[in-house]
């Protein structure tokens, strides 16, 4: 199994969804992405940057109170999930989630510290957002398996 890690800056929401644009586009049908930080950290910028990138053009925001929203309207769906208020991995099963976790679509998982990566399968690509004194954003990447490294590869391309 291999694991890369990597850091990418941005300044601004603009730049943030821009980022998760090149991943959109990138994006594979089974790409799971596990995103940490705090709130206002960029979680959900990112996801729509893409989203965008999937080529869905439905609005796109958190899922906080129905912990999952699938977007389906673009090239390969999306399954937007929100675990903050998730205590457990077993909540996840025991809700029949654990399907979309490498299925037909791509996942993304807000909040995905809340439980054990182990229920993500042995392939998937994290971002833990960071906001060094409020002045932009630090992305740190961290891949795990083939894919995620190929999927992690693609953001590289400068904008």
């Amino acid at each position: 199994m291999t694991e890369a890690n990597w850091e990418q800056r941005s300044a601004s929401v603009a730049r943030t969804r821009a980022i998760g644009q090149r991943l959109g586009a990138a994006a594979r049908p089974g790409d799971i992405l596990l995103l940490i930080g705090e709130l206002g950290a960029g979680k959900t910028a990112l996801t729509q940057g893409l989203a965008r990138g999937l080529d869905i053009g439905e609005v796109v925001n958190s899922p906080t109170f129905t912990l999952l929203k699938e977007h389906r309207s673009g090239r390969v769906p999306l399954y937007h999930f929100d675990l903050y208020r998730i205590e457990r991995a077993s909540e996840l099963i025991d809700l029949g989630f654990g399907e979309y976790f490498g299925g037909d679509g791509v996942a993304v998982v807000e909040w995905a510290d809340r439980v054990a990566n182990e229920i993500f399968g042995s392939d998937w690509l994290q971002a833990t957002i960071t906001t060094p004194n409020n002045h932009g954003r630090i992305i740190h990447w961290r891949a795990q398996g083939q894919r995620a490294e190929e999927w992690l590869t693609a953001t590289r391309e400068p904008l």
